[in-house]
């Protein structure tokens, strides 16, 4: 059986965003998980208008074909890991037009992620996960948070240090966000056979 998918979704599209950073790291260290596949999904590539449709893709299709082409996209994976920029104490809003251009292929699914400000993003991350039981995601308890002294550390903001140099404050978080990632994407991903 194929290993479930993950997308790594990064949902900042400034030019000026630190999302790069953070997100090549994790992509470096999911690279060879030996049971889940991950692949990097950049909003920026993804075309999307804002949110226009007579009412979310649950009650009527689509008529975008750039929103239908998301769908598609999001449909293929078994959970998400979002890469969270805290923008005035919440997600940018490029990720919540995202979510709000599909609602099925997000159902059933797990989802975290690797947020970060100077609160390690929690505030935003709070709010993702309230969106996500709305869009019937299971969210997840662990996550990876970069915040305070770290943060300014390797943000251009601050000290624009390596990820390597905060590593350390990340592995172990990484590590229990992954095994609990893990077994709701295979739990999940065999429920919605069934």
């Amino acid at each position: 059986m194929a290993n479930p998918r993950i997308a790594v979704i990064i949902s900042s599209t400034r030019k000026a965003r630190f999302a790069d950073k953070p997100a090549s790291w994790l992509m470096d260290k999911v690279k060879d998980h030996p049971e889940l596949d991950f692949e990097l999904v950049d909003l920026r590539d993804q075309d999307l208008p804002f949110f226009d449709e007579v009412a979310s893709n649950l009650w009527a299709p689509s008529q975008d074909p750039r929103a239908v082409a998301w769908q598609q996209k999001l449909a293929g994976f078994d959970g998400f890991m979002f890469v969270v920029a805290e923008y005035n104490r919440s997600v940018t809003g490029a990720l919540k037009n995202a979510l709000d251009h599909a609602y099925k292929e997000w159902n059933r699914k797990p989802m975290t992620a690797l947020a970060y400000g100077s609160l390690g993003g929690a505030r935003a991350m709070e709010q993702l996960r309230l969106m996500a039981i709305e869009l019937q995601m299971v969210p997840l308890r662990n996550a990876v948070h970069i915040g305070g002294v770290d943060f300014f550390k390797v943000s251009p903001l601050g000290g624009d240090a390596p990820m390597s140099d905060i590593e350390e404050n990340l592995n172990g978080p990484l590590k229990a966000t992954l095994e609990e990632l893990t077994f709701y994407a295979k739990l999940l991903k065999d429920a919605r056979k069934g």
